[in-house]
């Protein structure tokens, strides 16, 4: 049997592009060397799987100063302004973070847990929704660990997002201000913890002003572009037409706009929109996007800043730390029967 030539700090030199001793400072004291180079430091290690050094180096200093953040997707609107407010709060407090993007890969996040294993993280930032895959066989003891923007459900870990039920809640008592009561929701979902929370936010604000709830205009929806095309053309098929459209986030919410503008409807006249989230784009598609924006820089300081308590040993002051969404007034919606 062969066995696999273990890795040196000369193998994640070469892949990282840098000199040893660059690799040495980034494992030894990451605040000194330049974020896109402990990237690639940091990526190599991860490629080589190389180890016993940081291993030995965390038996020395007990700790690496170090924060692994698992996302599914690095290329969400959210995650990058929730980045800035993580690394930022970390930095003041001398640490510096490592970027798992997990791809909702099983594999590649059992992968990424090659930072816990061998010492070079001390906590976890989780924007995935659940617990680490490697974890659920019990053979590793993980970190302290926050959920951001997706809480876990059943996992008692403390969360820092948005208040989604509070901010459905509001976006959809903006329709109804407006005249609407025919409100479509686009987004159901029974395995997001995000949909769940947002569609209880619009059912609690139709009930508080006696419209009733009904289910053939709660469509499902995974918060996709496409998903929120399909869900509308989907009403139209079924000849079963809202006045308006509250979606689960803006992604949905361009896709509602896309299949109505491809129907030549006048918007908003004839169908009013609503998002969530104020994502880049929703200021720019036609017509503006009225959504509520997300706190996402205070949302990334918060979760840090409980984080490391946790890891000083402090208990959590809260185990939920919800921030309140702004409403964005623009021009995707517009007072009933308005010409």
């Amino acid at each position: 049997m062969q066995h696999q030539k273990l890795a040196t700090i000369e193998d994640v030199a070469a892949i990282a592009g840098v000199s040893i001793a660059t690799v040495s400072r980034a494992i030894n004291e990451p605040t000194k060397v330049a974020d896109a180079t402990r990237r690639r430091v940091t990526e190599a290690i991860a490629r080589t799987g190389y180890t016993t050094n940081a291993m030995a180096r965390s038996l020395r200093m007990r700790r690496s100063n170090m924060i692994l953040i698992l996302a599914p997707d690095v290329g969400d609107p959210n995650f990058s302004n929730i980045l800035v407010g993580l690394e930022t709060e970390a930095s003041k407090r001398g640490y510096g973070v490592l970027i798992g993007n997990t791809q909702n890969d099983a594999t590649r996040e059992s992968d990424y847990l090659r930072f816990i294993s061998s010492n070079q993280a001390d906590g976890l930032i989780l924007f995935t929704g659940h617990l680490p895959y490697g974890y659920s066989s019990g053979e590793m003891r993980l970190p302290p660990m926050v959920a951001v923007n997706e809480p876990v459900l059943g996992g008692d870990i403390p969360f820092v997002g948005v208040d989604n039920v509070e901010g459905a809640r509001v976006a959809t008592e903006h329709l109804i201000s407006q005249g609407h009561r025919r409100i479509a929701f686009i987004g159901h979902s029974t395995a997001k913890a995000v949909n769940l929370l947002r569609e209880q936010g619009y059912k609690a604000a139709l009930s508080g002003h006696g419209i009733a709830i009904d289910p053939h205009l709660i469509l499902a929806g995974d918060g996709t572009t496409e998903s929120g095309r399909a869900a509308t053309e989907h009403m139209f098929v079924r000849d079963v037409l809202p006045t308006a459209f509250f979606c689960v986030n803006d992604a949905t919410a361009l896709g509602v706009i896309i299949s109505l503008n491809a129907r030549r409807y006048d918007l908003p006249r004839q169908f009013s929109i609503m998002g969530f989230d104020d994502i880049s784009f929703a200021s720019f598609v036609t017509p503006s996007l009225t959504t509520m924006k997300q706190p996402r820089l205070k949302i990334g300081e918060e979760a840090m800043d409980l984080l490391l308590a946790l890891l000083e040993g402090k208990p959590a002051r809260r185990r939920e730390v919800l921030l309140r969404p702004e409403l964005i007034v623009r021009n995707s919606v517009a007072r009933i029967g308005q010409d």
